[in-house]
């Protein structure tokens, strides 16, 4: 059986139990709903979501503080939180089980192959439960290779919830903030690409049309057919759109003339979000240099530095 593709564990905020429980547990704790799934189900069906990389499943099982955090986090820093709930790096197939003693087991089959992960006991207390867990290569008998993973689970009004991974509290409000710088470079570089892709596929239309575009929307891929003008099918759809990868790109013709080579044309990307997608805004001039600088989300000019 080929390797599984094991990913290092994973690392989060930590903060004192107190004040855990005072962010966690509710008010109502004195009057607790009822409780639909035990906690080591709960923990079962979360690390099934996980394995397969279903956000809409595993989103159930966050408290609603983390659950908020995790919405507005990117896709791919939520691929991430869910690789590391299992170790794996590749999606796979959850199917559930149980060992002989009768403790959830969840089997997560990948194209490199199967992992199993076994839960062990629950140790309960109130709204609070922690559960061991053992991750190994399902095929590997050796059980001096697993991991040995313990999580915590908290009761929020009524149903069992992640708490924690290790003695490392999950907080994704405060990873929410560190994901997001670490991920400001990357964004900002794929938004200087994609400015300089409008600007190619521009000139593109322009040799084919003898104009320029009258918007990024002309630059469409056709519903079907041959380009034409109106769908010259040299942008994709979501940044012919004017939105991509956390940046927005904003088109300009400059004059009232679009016809011929003379006719010219200014570019800007700015942060959807300042300060989580980016902080650099680029602005491309009419003479085609490209200028960046950081204007708090507002678009550049052509007095900030120039992009080599």
């Amino acid at each position: 059986m080929k390797a599984l593709r094991v990913i290092g564990f994973i690392s989060f905020w930590a903060i004192g139990a107190k004040a855990l429980l005072a962010q966690e547990s509710s008010s109502r704790d004195d009057l607790p709903a009822p409780v639909s799934v035990g906690p080591s189900t709960a923990l079962r069906d979360a690390l099934g979501a996980a394995c397969s990389h279903d956000e809409v499943a595993f989103k159930k099982f966050l408290s609603v503080r983390n659950s908020e955090s995790f919405s507005r986090l990117t896709v791919a820093a939520r691929t991430e939180l869910m690789k590391r709930f299992v170790l794996l790096s590749d999606p796979g197939k959850p199917t559930m089980s149980a060992n002989p003693a009768g403790r959830p087991t969840v089997n997560c089959a990948t194209a490199f192959g199967t992992a199993e992960i076994q839960l062990g006991g629950a140790d309960a207390r109130d709204a609070v439960a922690f559960i061991p867990v053992d991750l190994r290569e399902a095929s590997d008998p050796d059980t001096g290779t697993a991991h040995h993973i313990l999580f915590g689970m908290v009761r929020e009004d009524g149903q069992w919830k992640v708490m924690s991974i290790g003695l490392l509290l999950l907080d994704l409000p405060s990873l929410e903030i560190e994901w997001d710088q670490a991920e400001i470079a990357p964004s900002e570089q794929q938004a200087l690409e994609s400015l300089k892709a409008v600007a190619r596929a521009i000139e593109t239309y322009r040799r084919s049309y003898a104009r320029l575009p009258e918007s990024l929307l002309k630059l469409n891929p056709p519903q079907k057919g041959t380009p034409t003008p109106e769908a010259a099918g040299l942008l994709d759809i979501e940044l012919a759109s004017g939105r991509k990868n956390g940046y927005t790109f904003r088109y300009v013709i400059v004059g009232a003339n679009d016809l011929g080579a003379p006719a010219q044309y200014e570019l800007s990307a700015t942060p959807s979000i300042y300060g989580r997608t980016g902080k650099t805004s680029f602005y491309r001039d009419a003479s085609g240099a490209i200028h960046s600088g950081d204007h708090q989300g507002a678009i550049g000019n052509n007095l900030d530095p120039k992009v080599n």
